[in-house]
């Protein structure tokens, strides 16, 4: 099973493993990506980030986290932009979902989200809706 249930994404967020979900293409012609948003622990909170990376990838390589950023801040030790930070994983999710879109049930653990791009390659990079046929979340924060 891909998805993790709401007690699978607290507990590995209290393990201090970050959860993620694949949000699909952004970008304009001509400058292509996709957009994943991640939550991860932090010293005594959640942290919500949304990554968007140049769509580069093929069935061969997958990795968004070796895929250049769409949009960098050439001073950045790290891409990703920080969108809310909570005190518990609950709220971190409703964070997540407010400023991103993000579904409850489409939460996968780390690196896992390279399967959900791998999908979306193999599926012909669909712009209206997920390969599975749900329609991409609808973003608060586009990143």
């Amino acid at each position: 099973m891909r998805y993790l249930t709401e007690d699978f994404i607290v507990g590995a967020l209290k393990r201090g493993r970050p959860v993620e979900q694949f949000l699909g293409p952004v970008g304009a012609p001509g400058r292509l990506g996709v957009s994943y948003v991640e939550v991860r622990p932090a010293k005594a909170s959640y942290e919500v980030y949304v990554h968007a990376v140049e769509d580069v990838g093929h069935e061969g390589f997958l990795d968004l986290g070796e895929f250049p950023p769409l949009d960098a801040d050439p001073d950045a030790e790290e891409f990703g932009r920080l969108v809310a930070v909570a005190e518990d994983p609950s709220n971190a999710l409703a964070a997540a979902k407010q400023a991103t879109g993000a579904v409850r049930g489409r939460w996968v653990n780390e690196n896992i989200v390279q399967d959900e791009y791998g999908d979306f390659v193999r599926a012909g990079r669909p712009s209206d809706q997920s390969p599975d046929g749900d329609p991409w979340p609808r973003r608060g924060a586009r990143g």
